[in-house]
């Protein structure tokens, strides 16, 4: 027995008209008109938009974060995904210090195990890029990851130097892996941060106004004003 959504506009990337959608196994089968069959459970459409899920690129859930975890775990954070229409996610695995990416990602796994009710994926943070870490990322794609993200802010806890920064980007690149980059001067953020403390400013807003948006540190601007021997190490997202 199949699910045939009926009657609705159904929404794609080319444009939206009006079609049946087969569902078998749930995985859409057939996009088209009259596709319902003695048995199937058809939901009606009219006057309804039928839309593919959304994927949503950027999440935290169940992950420890300065001393707390983040309050959605996968189970709360997919169900609420799924609400709103996300049928799909990317989650971000941080590499604990002194742990492999492999170890990192099987952590994350087990925090999805039994609770994830929708379709979710991994980006992996690399915080602790030592020579067998720098290694692993070409084994990453095997394992259904194809992006990393490097922090260049969060001192003493992600922060990356450029060192590390460009040793990522020649792996990456070498494996096909996107690199994503937190482009801040960590640095110099934990001098405005301290500043600001001294002087008693710790409301929420400080944290926006320890980071001003004019205040643009070296290559941290982005690909446009990297070495240009850097903008050919890989393909990346800042």
């Amino acid at each position: 027995m199949s699910l045939i959504i009926s009657g609705g506009t159904v929404v794609t990337a080319e444009g939206q008209f009006q079609a049946d959608v087969r569902v078998d196994g749930g995985q859409i089968a057939a996009v088209g008109r009259g596709l319902a069959q003695a048995g199937d459970e058809v939901i009606d459409a009219d006057g309804k938009h039928i839309l593919p899920g959304g994927i949503d690129v950027h999440t935290h859930l169940s992950m420890p974060s300065m001393g707390t975890v983040t309050c959605d775990d996968y189970y709360t954070g997919q169900v609420a995904a799924v609400m709103g229409g996300t049928t799909t996610h990317l989650d971000f695995c941080i590499q604990p210090k002194g742990s492999s990416l492999k170890a990192a990602l099987d952590t994350w796994h087990g925090r999805a195990r039994g609770q994830a009710v929708i379709d979710y994926g991994f980006h992996v943070a690399v915080t602790d890029p030592l020579p067998e870490v720098l290694d692993e990322i070409a084994t990453l794609p095997d394992q259904g990851v194809t992006s990393i993200k490097l922090f260049l802010a969060y001192k003493d806890t992600l922060q990356v130097d450029d060192t590390a920064l460009f040793r990522c980007l020649e792996r990456a690149r070498d494996a096909g892996v996107l690199t994503l980059v937190h482009a801040e001067n960590g640095d110099a953020i934990e001098v405005l941060m301290a500043e600001a403390v001294a002087r008693g400013e710790t409301a929420p807003k400080y944290h926006a106004l320890t980071r001003p948006r004019n205040w643009r540190p070296r290559p941290r601007d982005g690909p446009s004003r990297w070495p240009r021997c850097w903008a050919r190490r890989c393909t990346s997202f800042i």
